[in-house]
């Protein structure tokens, strides 16, 4: 039997969304469902992996360029994967592009092209994991599954007044979200407390007279809605140092190479450079350039990964005669953009060759 307190928390927040949903190039409308209209389950899946850890005003245009290119998940599994990785530069965590190639291929082979309908089923994929899946599944195929994303945990700490810490707290908070989630239009309530967790329970400064829970919500009773959800102490991030290397041919050309399919920033191109990770130094002088050149001091680029923070020394020389090198190659400048770059590399070369690239995003690189 549904809780009655519940049941009335959830239709204020269905009835709210009803009025200011956002309107996303991924979503469809409350308006449009009561038509008949359903959402892509691709259109979704895509949306979900490219929102993690990142921003929607960062994902539109690379969701739009990816159906431009591949309309169909079926597409995206016959593309090669440096495309792919090329496409997904500029949007960070790369691990989840890596990830999105392999799921449509197994889309594609394993299931027709077509997404599978439950959370257990779409949990099987490859880079698919719960909060994924329970959200695929509840807007896609409205499984009446438990949405929980970093918004939908803002607005259940503070509604309840949660006060054990992050990331303890999260199956409590689940439970919450599950008892709260019903039958009918569990898509539409997924996307309402994503929606109410991005506009008005925000981090700082929420709206909470504009919020439908403002009557029930416990920390704006008694207590300050900014303290929740509580978190953990965190760890500083330690800095790690290294060195890159960008080469510029007298044709204008830059040396560029491959990094590992594995492991940090996999798969994805770079400037020659030094052998720091996440877990020690590199080199920082030009002693450990990739060959013998006239190397002069750029400057120092800094970029927070999800562990640590690395400097880059970075070093340019220009280049007479192209050396032959294993593994690497001489890209034009002019088409540096369409390279697979992550957001550090593309610092690194534009300190050395400030016009290289149109502005580039700052999100984070993993």
């Amino acid at each position: 039997m549904p809780d009655p307190f519940e049941t009335r928390l959830t239709r204020h927040l269905l009835d709210w969304y009803d009025r200011h949903h956002r309107d996303l190039p991924w979503r469809v409308t409350p308006t449009a469902h009561r038509q008949g209209l359903r959402a892509n389950p691709y259109h979704v899946w895509l949306s979900e992996v490219m929102l993690q850890q990142t921003t929607v005003q960062a994902v539109k245009p690379y969701f739009r360029k990816f159906l431009e290119r591949w309309p169909d998940v079926s597409d995206l599994a016959s593309a090669p994967v440096e495309d792919v990785m090329a496409a997904w530069a500029g949007l960070g965590y790369y691990a989840r592009a890596r990830n999105l190639k392999k799921c449509a291929e197994a889309v594609a082979s394993l299931h027709g092209g077509v997404f599978p309908d439950t959370e257990d089923g779409l949990r099987a994929l490859p880079g698919i994991g719960d909060y994924t899946a329970a959200a695929v599944a509840a807007i896609a195929f409205n499984r009446p599954a438990a949405v929980m994303d970093g918004n939908v945990e803002r607005v259940i700490s503070r509604l309840y007044a949660i006060d054990a810490p992050l990331p303890g707290s999260k199956p409590v908070m689940k439970a919450r979200v599950r008892a709260m989630t019903p039958v009918e239009r569990p898509g539409d309530f997924a996307q309402g407390m994503m929606d109410l967790g991005a506009t008005i329970c925000t981090p700082k400064r929420p709206s909470c007279v504009l919020c439908p829970f403002r009557d029930d919500c416990l920390a704006l009773g008694r207590d300050d809605p900014e303290r929740f959800p509580v978190k953990a102490a965190k760890k500083e991030k330690p800095i790690r140092q290294g060195a890159a290397f960008v080469a510029v041919s007298a044709d204008g050309a830059v040396l560029l190479s491959r990094r590992p399919a594995s492991g940090l920033l996999g798969g994805m191109t770079e400037v020659p450079t030094t052998s720091w990770t996440s877990r020690q130094d590199g080199g920082t002088t030009p002693d450990h350039a990739p060959f013998p050149a006239d190397w002069q001091p750029a400057g120092v680029v800094t970029h927070v990964f999800t562990h640590f923070e690395l400097r880059l020394t970075v070093f340019r020389a220009l280049i007479s005669t192209r050396p032959l090198m294993q593994g690497c190659w001489w890209e034009p400048v002019e088409q540096l953009e369409a390279q697979a770059l992550p957001t550090v590399m593309k610092k690194a070369i534009t300190l050395a060759i400030p016009r290289a690239f149109s502005p580039a995003s700052t999100a984070p690189d993993s």
